[in-house]
């Protein structure tokens, strides 16, 4: 296990209720409705939350890795990312696709700043190793 040597930055939440509850952070910037998933109740729910800041993170991990080799990303650059909750033998689990668009990037070059980009991204290494992840470069 890997322990930070100098934080940059703490993201601080206050939840109540659970998964039908709510959330709200320190700064006020974020305060949301939760619901399950599959509800039609009003609010998102953990696993949206999870692949929303799993693909912002993702893109600028890519940023890195276009800078080394002297490329630009376009600016259509996206990351759909899917975050499945499931079940194995009664138990809850997580698996993902991230699914790449890099517009006007070869397709060798675009599956190594991906690659890279899954090295290197934060999410990528809280879960390499936990869950199952996909990689599709559109």
């Amino acid at each position: 296990m890997t322990k930070i040597d100098k934080v940059l930055y703490t993201g601080k939440t206050r939840t109540t209720g659970g998964r039908d509850g709510s959330s709200q952070s320190d700064d006020g910037q974020l305060d949301i409705k939760l619901s399950s998933p599959g509800s039609t109740r009003p609010g998102t729910n953990p696993e949206q939350l999870f692949a929303a800041g799993w693909s912002a993170c993702f893109i600028g991990a890519m940023g890195i890795a276009a800078g080394k080799l002297k490329i630009r990303l376009p600016a259509e650059t996206a990351v759909n990312a899917e975050v499945d909750l499931g079940t194995t033998d009664g138990d809850y689990f997580l698996q993902a696709r991230l699914k790449v668009s890099l517009p006007g990037i070869e397709p060798d070059v675009a599956k190594a700043l991906v690659d890279e980009a899954h090295r290197t991204c934060p999410y990528s290494k809280a879960t390499r190793g936990n869950i199952h992840v996909e990689l599709i470069v559109a």
